[in-house]
């Protein structure tokens, strides 16, 4: 079976970092790439229309959520059957997208995850904040507990989903902010779909996109509401 592969950038203010991104996509692995800027108020738009990939823009921010909402809408009428998420901040390896790819395409999983948290040690030395590290941490294992899954992380922003996934859930009635994330997860595992995940390195420095300590709690508070949903 011919596989069409659909990588979607997630895109706000990352005109510092998607050059390299985009870089750093294994040649040939995509039969597209699309951009969706979420109301920038950078150059993000004017740096992706001289890289020959697709763009399509929100008039003003409107949210993590929002922006994946999008970027998922927009695959799957490309007719995409693997859809790919990198945010075009190079927080994450592209070269590692083949691997969450294969994984979809030999079947043996519905969603493939890349997970920052393996191990304590990298994690921190690659940056991550102490309280970012420990609230992920627990946070997954409650998520994991509920779900009965065994992912390395629930948190992350590397993601492939094969199509059947995306016709199947009703993505567009979630959150527009960050826990959009959890609500796809949770309502895939809810689903049946085979969820597999991927240690991939960490990377946080100064032009990575991340919620500061505020919203992190807010986004905490938030996912263990919806992880205790599961349960009813």
């Amino acid at each position: 079976m011919k596989h069409k592969v659909i990588i979607v950038l997630p895109a706000y203010n990352a005109e510092k970092t998607l050059v390299k991104t985009l870089r750093a996509i294994p040649k040939g692995i995509a039969d597209e790439i699309i951009l969706n800027d979420d109301g920038s108020n950078d150059k993000t738009v004017e740096i992706a229309k001289k890289r020959g990939i697709s763009i399509f823009q929100h008039a003003k921010n409107q949210g993590y959520g929002a922006n994946q909402k999008s970027c998922y809408t927009i695959a799957r009428a490309h007719k995409a059957s693997i859809v790919v998420v990198l945010h075009p901040d190079y927080q994450y390896d592209p070269h590692l997208i083949p691997h969450l790819v294969d994984f979809i395409k030999e079947g043996y999983f519905d969603i493939m995850l890349g997970s920052r948290i393996r191990t304590r040690k990298e994690a921190l030395e690659g940056g991550m904040p102490a309280y970012k590290y420990y609230s992920n941490r627990a946070l997954t294992f409650i998520q994991n507990l509920v779900t009965g899954q065994n992912l390395g992380e629930w948190h992350t922003g590397m993601q492939a989903y094969s199509s059947k996934v995306l016709q199947k859930i009703p993505y567009e009635t979630f959150s527009d902010d960050f826990v959009f994330a959890t609500q796809m997860f949770l309502a895939a595992s809810k689903k049946g779909f085979r969820i597999g995940d991927i240690p991939v390195p960490v990377r946080y420095f100064k032009e990575a996109s991340s919620i500061n300590f505020s919203r992190s709690v807010r986004y905490g508070i938030l996912t263990l509401g919806e992880t205790l949903k599961y349960l009813l």
